[in-house]
């Protein structure tokens, strides 16, 4: 069976993280009991990282599926790598320690592996996921994202979470983190949208320099049935280029799509509930892309998202 150690990357709090991971987040077609069984399948498979939310309202099912695998003797819990995020509506400090809590008791863990500031834009508290006004308007909240980075730290000292970073945050995010006075730990990753058609090279750069780990999410691009999914856009898997190389591999678009960030060590979260291709999307650790292939496929940037920012990235600068 896989260890987290097996092709894994040292944060820089000396956890391990497995460079593959399994996501989670699925559109409102999707049964819930799909995604259960898709993570037990990918436990099956050899999959041992997996990436949700509180946002993704999954956290249940994936919890089951998981104490299922530990219970048939599959895996240990020291062997799952599992990743929640604080979610907008939480990000006043008082809060975020609730958040992971809601969580924990979902998924029946005593701690998660990986905790995440899931947006640096911070929402109105409350039950409502996007809180809006009469007007249909989102309702911001005013909060100092290094306050709420103080109560990650905290949660991290309590062992509720392992280890803790952010997600969707730009370089100036991300420095305001660092240049904090009294930091205790930096983020150990920042997950953000990250494909051949945004590669996200200085921002991989940026996060290098500091020892911070980049996470690719929408590795694959993503699929039409996103509420969120930015429209018009052309499909990675269908490029030219990157087909090209997947037949002279013998391998599959998504395969070589993976494979690309991992040489360039950026963690990749493959996504599927289909069992075919969560087996295959796991089978991009036995082959290497040449320096030629990387070449043309770093020359495949073009600042495509596919994934529309639902907040406006509202770029708060509280001191």
């Amino acid at each position: 069976m896989s260890s987290v150690k097996l092709y894994s990357v040292k944060l820089n709090d000396g956890f391990f993280m497995p460079m593959l991971g399994f996501g989670t987040s699925a559109p409102n077609k999707v049964a819930k009991s799909e995604v259960e069984e898709a993570v037990m399948r990918a436990i099956d498979v050899g999959y041992r990282h997996f990436d949700s939310a509180y946002l993704y309202l999954n956290e249940e099912e994936i919890g089951r599926a998981i104490r299922k695998k530990i219970a048939d003797g599959s895996v240990k819990r020291e062997d799952v790598f599992y990743t929640s995020k604080v979610w907008g509506t939480f990000l006043r400090p008082e809060l975020v320690r609730t958040s992971l809590e809601i969580s924990l008791r979902k998924l029946q863990l005593s701690y998660v592996d990986l905790y995440l500031i899931h947006i640096p834009v911070p929402l109105k508290p409350g039950e409502e996921l996007f809180p809006k006004d009469e007007h249909g308007e989102l309702i911001f909240d005013t909060v100092d994202l290094c306050a709420t980075w103080e109560a990650m730290e905290k949660c991290k000292d309590s062992g509720l979470a392992k280890s803790i970073g952010v997600s969707n945050f730009n370089r100036e995010q991300l420095e305001r983190i660092l240049d904090k006075p009294g930091l205790k730990y930096k983020p150990v990753c920042n997950q953000v949208e990250c494909h051949p058609y945004l590669n996200q090279s200085k921002l991989l750069e940026f996060c290098k320099s500091h020892d911070i780990v980049l996470t690719a999410y929408a590795a694959l691009g993503s699929n039409s049935g996103k509420e969120w999914l930015s429209k018009n856009n052309p499909v990675l898997l269908e490029d030219p280029v990157l087909s090209a190389i997947a037949a002279w591999h013998r391998r599959t678009p998504a395969q070589v799509a993976l494979r690309y960030q991992l040489q360039r060590g950026v963690v990749a979260l493959a996504k599927s509930f289909k069992e075919a291709r969560i087996r295959e999307n796991f089978q991009v650790l036995d082959f290497q892309l040449t320096p030629e292939d990387m070449e043309s496929l770093d020359s495949l940037n073009r600042n495509i998202r596919y994934f529309v920012d639902p907040l406006k990235q509202k770029r708060l600068h509280q001191a």
